[in-house]
């Protein structure tokens, strides 16, 4: 098992003021088309309707607009985490933002708080935790898949919290759970039930246990063994349904596409064994 300390990687703050090199831009056309850019000083956006030089956009503040070389006009703003998330290349499937932003409240991801991630994947998620958590707080996500952390850092680290404590075990979590005295254990594993004995040992009394799984005999079998275990109560899974509405001067409807079943959460706090639970 080997250990790396994530957190002097950081970059600085380019959630406020203008546009930099080396920063982000979401660019934006008429057709709310979206387009994500590393912003580079010598680099230049090109599509269909033209191009764009970098160099016009950096030192400009979110908000404005930036016309191509043949007319057509781009918006040009800051990626929130949700666009970052959607817009970024990514070698996984990522957790989607309606399921992030409902894992973190299900989760309680608190200031302050210890949290250990099984599954560091494409990040998603991870980026998502170090923000709530804050500086005070830290993450740890086990990875098992040679050389997946390196790349996910790479993809993270454009939006990753300034100071953010971030550490990553190459280690199967399956196999244990090194910590101790952990607030939160998030799960995107396609076994979390292997997962159940040694959370109740990492997890402190009244943490949380949130596992995301795709299908429903995924849902069934971790329901079965935290229910099994004795030492985990108030087990519940939710999904979530996200729909868009168009909105005009004369209508207003449902959008034709929406973001359906994603995936599963299900959630599980660790207590006492119930008393008398065994008894006959």
């Amino acid at each position: 098992m080997t250990e790396t300390s994530m957190g002097a990687t950081a970059v600085d703050d380019d959630f406020h003021g203008p546009f930099r090199d080396g920063g982000l831009a979401l660019l934006i056309d008429r057709k709310r088309r979206r387009y994500l850019l590393h912003l580079r000083e010598d680099g230049a956006f090109h599509t269909h309707m033209g191009y764009l030089e970098h160099k016009t956009i950096i030192g400009r503040q979110p908000g404005e607009w930036f016309q191509t070389n043949s007319g057509h006009r781009f918006l040009a703003l800051k990626p929130t985490l949700s666009d970052y998330i959607l817009e970024m290349k990514r070698a996984t499937q990522v957790i989607y933002p309606k399921d992030v932003g409902a894992i973190l409240m299900l989760g309680d991801i608190f200031p302050g708080a210890r949290v250990v991630e099984g599954g560091f994947g494409s990040g998603a998620l991870t980026m998502a935790l170090l923000r709530a958590v804050g500086p005070e707080g830290s993450v740890t996500s086990y990875e098992n898949r040679p050389g997946q952390a390196e790349k996910s850092m790479g993809r993270i680290r454009p939006l990753m919290p300034k100071g953010a404590a971030f550490n990553v075990r190459e280690a199967d979590i399956y196999e244990g759970i090194e910590e101790r005295e952990v607030d939160r254990l998030t799960l995107d594993l396609p076994e979390p039930w292997r997962v159940v004995s040694s959370a109740a040992e990492a997890l402190a009394p009244g943490g949380i246990f949130l596992s995301f799984l795709p299908t429903t005999l995924q849902v069934h079998r971790l329901t079965l063994e935290l229910q099994g275990h004795g030492g985990f109560q108030l087990v519940e899974t939710v999904e979530l349904m996200l729909r868009p509405w168009h909105v005009s001067e004369r209508s207003m409807r449902p959008d034709h596409r929406m973001v359906a079943h994603t995936g599963f959460i299900t959630t599980a706090r660790k207590c006492e064994p119930r008393p008398g639970a065994n008894s006959t």
